[in-house]
């Protein structure tokens, strides 16, 4: 496996790599790498000859008052487990080779930003949609594989690539969990023992969610309200969202019809964590159903 810290020299070994007529997965990530970071790397790997994972803390993605210092960085770690995945390149640079200039030029997908995470995080999109174009633009033609769980940042990727024509297939995986749900995240390493023990709390409202609609509940309130009374359950969650939307659109609509996606977030403590689970809208409602036929799992990112 080769590590490069240099955007010229990533770029011309992936250019390389294609003119010998290699294909090429991109693996996105901003380091503390977990076992879903490397179901992602091992899903590159089944589709194409050749591995590209990045790993870098961007600060365009962090507010002021985020935890941009105390983010994770553990290079080392990062690099075996990337290697023992199937890795074939980790590029990963400085901020200063990154972002060498003050950046003047960032990039806005309108709609998909403007609620759930962007709501709570004002500028995260853009800091997410900015460095993700540079990416792109970096490896060049390419898949790119991301995770489930950050639902929204999936969708919002999808749409600035189909706009911008870019030369890049993204394509997205599912979450991989602990035994007890909790989906797997860089920022669960910021949980005490007993926030952990609390932070399953999550999955079950979802699952909640999941349960109401495939009952026959097509009412986003009703449901909303379903994966609101399990938070309550836990005095240590403070609940910031929990949506029953479109997936197509993440739009909250009328009735529920069709692919749903269900989202939540919520305080623990210092941490905040994020999870989501898909659902469909039974064609013909099944009273008393209690375990959700699931469109797709919810992944692990950051």
């Amino acid at each position: 496996m080769e590590l490069v810290t240099s955007v010229a020299d990533f770029s011309a070994a992936l250019d390389a790599h294609r003119a010998a007529g290699r294909s090429v997965g991109l693996v996105p990530t901003m380091g503390a790498l977990h076992d879903g970071h490397a179901s992602l790397i091992r899903r590159a790997g089944a589709d194409c000859d050749v591995v590209a994972v990045t790993i870098f803390v961007n600060p365009l993605q962090f507010g002021p008052a985020e935890d941009f210092d105390a983010y994770p960085r553990t290079l080392d770690a990062d690099l075996a487990v990337a290697g023992a995945a199937g890795a074939s390149i980790v590029c990963a640079p400085s901020v200063a080779e990154m972002y060498p200039a003050p950046v003047l030029t960032t990039v806005h997908v309108a709609g998909l930003t403007d609620t759930l995470e962007g709501a709570s995080r004002p500028s995260h999109f853009d800091g997410v949609a900015t460095v993700v174009a540079k990416l792109f633009s970096m490896a060049g033609r390419c898949r790119a594989y991301f995770g489930e769980k950050d639902y929204q940042q999936l969708a919002v990727v999808r749409r600035m690539s189909a706009d911008l024509s870019m030369p890049v297939e993204v394509i997205g995986c599912p979450t991989v969990r602990e035994p007890d749900g909790l989906a797997l995240s860089s920022r669960n390493a910021y949980l005490s023992a007993d926030e952990r023990a609390a932070a399953p709390t999550l999955h079950a409202a979802l699952r909640a969610g999941a349960a109401a609609v495939e009952a026959g509940e097509t009412d986003p309130a009703a449901v909303r309200a379903a994966m609101g009374a399990v938070v309550a359950t836990e005095p240590r969650l403070r609940l910031d969202y929990a949506e029953a939307v479109d997936a197509a659109t993440l739009a909250v609509p009328a009735r529920l019809a069709g692919e749903v996606r269900l989202l939540i977030a919520a305080r623990l403590g210092a941490t905040r964590l994020i999870d989501n689970l898909g659902v469909t809208v039974p064609t013909s409602p099944t009273h008393g159903a209690t375990e959700p036929r699931k469109a797709g799992h919810a992944c692990a990112g950051a």
